[in-house]
């Protein structure tokens, strides 16, 4: 059997994740970004999903060769996260061990759902290696704002399209309130909207795992360059370190870290199928 964990038993999984891994499956356990767990024995787990509250993902945690654990999943996923999953709107099944002997174990178990894999790169930035000099000049008409709760309220309803705040928050936080105490962020706006946002998605003791979403037609205009610098200056100010997670991929992305002075960490895999194809 597979049981789901209440969120006061979420501690029990903490010698789950002793090895490095993904920031993202601490910051659920530690009860920090919302989240929810599925495990082999809710008294002493050995194994795990966990499935992130921002639907980015489901991350297996634990021993690998659990096959009471194993022999269950495909049977759960079918009846308990497909259907919720089509619920939130949810069309891929996207799976990442949290350490690398994960990978031969998922490649095993999903073998019949014509299963596809990707690579991601995880690059942390020390403050001695911060790249300062490479920090562009905004445009004329372009603003840069910290994130606070008044400007998130909006109560003047000066931004006209807040809702893209908002639901960027609400992904990855359980309330506002959690993410102001916890997280932060910085924002550029031009004509009266949100066009580039910097923030913490993810939070695990001083570790803070950014997240960078630029509006489409202000891509390309080192947007999102500046507001990863007044981020990263504001991390170094409280004693953060900032840690980067994206698609390999994602050259974009990529060429943005490495110009700050961001370093490759570690790298992982992940696998996804397709809920429509695996009826």
């Amino acid at each position: 059997m597979i049981y789901e964990l209440n969120r006061n038993d979420f501690y029990k999984c903490q010698t789950l994740v002793i090895k490095q891994g993904p920031l993202e499956v601490k910051a659920v356990i530690n009860g920090v970004n919302p989240g929810r767990i599925f495990v082999d024995n809710y008294i002493s787990p050995s194994s795990g999903i966990v499935w992130l509250g921002n639907n980015d993902g489901f991350l297996f945690i634990g021993d690998e060769e659990n096959e009471n654990f194993n022999s269950e999943l495909n049977h759960f996923i079918d009846r308990v996260i497909v259907p919720e999953a089509k619920q939130a709107q949810l069309n891929w099944f996207e799976g990442i061990g949290y350490h690398q002997k994960w990978n031969k174990t998922i490649e095993r178990i999903f073998t019949h759902r014509q299963l596809q894999k990707w690579n991601q790169r995880v690059y942390i930035l020390e403050e001695e290696n911060y790249s300062y000099n490479n920090e562009p000049i905004l445009d004329q008409g372009y603003r840069l704002l910290k994130l606070t709760n008044k400007f998130y309220e909006n109560s003047d309803n000066t931004i006209k399209n807040i809702d893209f705040l908002h639901s960027q928050i609400s992904s990855s936080w359980s309330t506002p309130k959690s993410f102001f105490e916890k997280g932060l962020g910085y924002c550029i706006i031009y004509n009266n909207q949100i066009v580039s946002l910097c923030y913490s998605v993810f939070v695990i003791e001083n570790i803070h795992c950014v997240a960078i979403e630029t509006k489409e037609d202000f891509q390309e205009r080192k947007l999102a360059q500046k507001v990863a610098h007044h981020y990263i200056k504001e991390c170094f100010k409280k004693g953060i370190l900032p840690y980067w997670d994206c698609m390999e991929e994602n050259k974009p992305s990529i060429r943005i870290a490495e110009n700050i002075g961001f370093t490759n960490l570690f790298n992982y895999q992940g696998y996804y199928f397709s809920f429509e194809k695996n009826k």
